[in-house]
């Protein structure tokens, strides 16, 4: 895939802390349109991915690009068309539920009027419309995942970057919120998430299977249950069997 049609790009990027491989020559082109999973446990360089093709974290080697441009040197030219919804809870913990919407339009340069009715129609969406005037800091962590992501969708991104949306929401609220995902996909949004619940892999149109820093293996989730099934001979493995199969034989064999 070129870097002209990625809406998300990566080449060879890596990220070093001291000397600890982070994000080790990890290579993806996500195009416009695709719900894309980052998939791994904790600590396999899904977020330090993620923060480089956002802009927020600098390469240690080669490139990432969003929406065409270089990051994080480019990323002004293009921070009003994406929304970014980091692990930590993006909110005000002293500010009511409005209000946080309110202070996060004002950075997108929203007039009070644009953002007064995007507040109405997220507060509907995520059913908070009766909870406009509570403070953050007497939400539950359900609604404040909710908020979090009303946050990151205010000022109608066209691409989403969703760092584990859905960590410990119970799971009919999981599946709540892989139907906003979906629709806002059938809108139009293209979505780099992560996760480490790997039955949500099978939400994604690919994934992408992280382990130690390293992309370990890509594709849809049929063609990844195809690969393991290749490799072990064992028939119709579910998400989890597919991430043991293919991460412990390239973890084993040495692939970067």
């Amino acid at each position: 895939m070129s870097n002209s049609t990625a809406i998300f790009q990566a080449d060879a990027v890596s990220k070093m802390f001291g000397d600890l491989w982070a994000v080790d020559r990890v290579t993806l082109g996500i195009p416009r349109g695709e719900i894309y999973g980052l998939v791994g446990p904790s600590g396999s360089g899904k977020t330090t991915l993620i923060r480089m093709l956002c802009g927020l974290a600098l390469p240690t080697g080669g490139t990432a690009k969003l929406l065409g441009s270089s990051m994080p040197s480019e990323r002004r030219a293009v921070e009003h068309r994406f929304g970014y919804m980091p692990q930590e809870r993006a909110v005000y913990r002293d500010l009511s539920i409005a209000e946080n919407l309110l202070f996060f339009g004002q950075i997108y340069g929203m007039s009070r009027a644009r953002i007064a009715e995007r507040t109405r129609e997220l507060l509907d969406l995520m059913k908070l419309s009766d909870r406009g005037k509570q403070r953050a800091d007497r939400l539950s962590g359900g609604e404040k995942q909710r908020l979090s992501l009303a946050c990151s969708l205010l000022h109608e991104p066209e691409a989403l970057l969703l760092d584990e949306p859905t960590i410990g929401l119970d799971p009919s609220l999981r599946r709540e919120f892989w139907d906003h995902f979906h629709q806002l996909n059938a809108a139009g949004r293209t979505i780099l998430l992560t996760t480490h619940y790997l039955n949500e892999a099978e939400w994604c149109d690919r994934v992408g299977l992280m382990q130690q820093g390293r992309m370990i293996a890509e594709g849809t989730p049929d063609d990844l249950k195809a690969e393991a099934t290749t490799r072990s001979g064992q028939a119709r493995p579910d998400m989890e069997e597919v991430f043991l199969i293919l991460t412990q034989e390239s973890v084993a064999g040495g692939v970067s």
